[in-house]
């Protein structure tokens, strides 16, 4: 059996903090062209900001809207491409200005095509941001040749090439955080430099190999705001690094208490990104009490180190270092590598291939078997 450092995905989720780096140059390079765009497309008060794209690239959405929400004027939210094919009337508003924001690794899934598509026929006025790691696929070509959309190319490294998406994931996250707040580019080079330090601490992290030695056979992972996408990327690493052998669950600090918590028990593993801001703390560190009391799971929490005091679990992964002028949305990407990390280490300690976890073809790198059809409006 090779060692997992030879593995690919170990590699791709190792590079990550090179790759940010690399992003941030990309998006400094192509700053004017951005800024252009920009006041094209958001010159209406009422614009509508939709952040899409389908499994793990919907997860980018839910990661960067309620910061993207925080810091523009404009209405922002998450919907996944594979909502938006199925049943675009539920989402798509005909006289709202919509600038689209579309997020792919291969660009090649059916339904991020299909949306593209679907919004042009659908709303009047429309504007799109294609974020891409292939240049040679077919959303980066429809983008490029529509007069009203900009398309950015991630770094070459960021196009993963095993199944799961590791640097395709996070240097889309981190361009759509930087190309909304072009103000203060000084700011975000100091930013992207301390989260770059902190991913290659998550990659040194002896703790997180500790964890991934634990007999766990269910992991929950939960995030507030932020970090409720992230947990849902989380959740889906270890599900697809693992082939589905470890059931996972994903959720908010109190919507977990309405029910799904009675998914845990002696041989789950809880996974908690701890919020930066101090309101929310409150909610979670209840959470983490009341697990405490119980006394059936084995508790994680991610989080900085000055936040470390008063919370109880079992394990404490902290970040050390320059930390309170950094926005949760920012730090998400570290924490991200070590949810990443941590799934790609009990994938191999079970002796599944992480770069190839469904062999039999239940999953593939690009979704197969999907089939478009032309959008018929109801009642037509």
């Amino acid at each position: 059996m090779v060692s997992y450092e030879e593995h690919t995905t170990y590699r791709e989720i190792q590079q990550q903090p090179r790759l940010w780096r690399e992003t941030l140059e990309i998006i400094d390079k192509n700053r004017g062209e951005i800024e252009d765009f920009m006041k094209r497309a958001l010159n209406s008060d009422s614009l509508r900001v939709i952040l899409s794209g389908a499994g793990s690239s919907a997860y980018i959405g839910e990661t960067v809207a309620p910061h993207i929400n925080r810091s523009t004027r404009f209405d922002v939210e998450a919907v996944a491409t594979t909502d938006i094919v199925a049943a675009p009337e539920s989402y798509l508003r005909k006289k709202k200005p919509t600038l689209l924001v579309s997020y792919a690794r291969s660009g090649n899934s059916p339904e991020s095509e299909g949306t593209f598509d679907l919004v042009n026929e659908i709303v009047d006025e429309t504007y799109h941001i294609v974020l891409t790691c292939n240049r040679e696929g077919r959303l980066a070509k429809k983008g490029e040749a529509n007069q009203n959309a900009l398309v950015l190319y991630m770094p070459e490294d960021a196009n993963d090439q095993g199944l799961a998406m590791t640097g395709s994931f996070s240097t889309m996250a981190l361009a759509s955080l930087l190309m909304f707040d072009l103000d203060d580019f000084s700011k975000h080079r100091s930013i992207v430099e301390n989260i770059a330090r902190f991913g290659e601490d998550m990659m040194r992290s002896k703790q997180l190999e500790e964890v991934a030695e634990l007999g766990f056979e269910k992991a929950v992972y939960l995030g507030s705001s932020h970090f409720k996408g992230l947990a849902k990327e989380a959740e889906l690493k270890m599900l697809e690094l693992t082939a589905g052998r470890i059931a996972t669950r994903s959720d908010t600090p109190l919507g977990f208490r309405h029910g799904p918590k009675s998914f845990i028990d002696d041989k789950t593993m809880v996974l908690l990104f701890l919020s930066g801001e101090t309101y929310t703390q409150r909610y979670e560190k209840d959470l983490l009490d009341e697990l405490e009391q119980d006394g059936m799971t084995t508790d994680i929490v991610i989080g900085r180190d000055e936040n470390r005091e008063n919370v109880l679990a079992d394990v404490y992964i902290g970040l050390s270092g320059e930390t309170k002028t950094i926005p949760d949305a920012f730090l998400s990407l570290p924490y991200l590598i070590a949810a990443q990390r941590l799934a790609f280490l009990r994938s191999y300690k079970q002796g599944v291939d992480p770069d190839n976890p469904s062999p039999d073809g239940v999953i593939n790198r690009v979704v197969k078997g999907v089939t478009l059809y032309p959008y018929e409006k109801e009642g037509s």
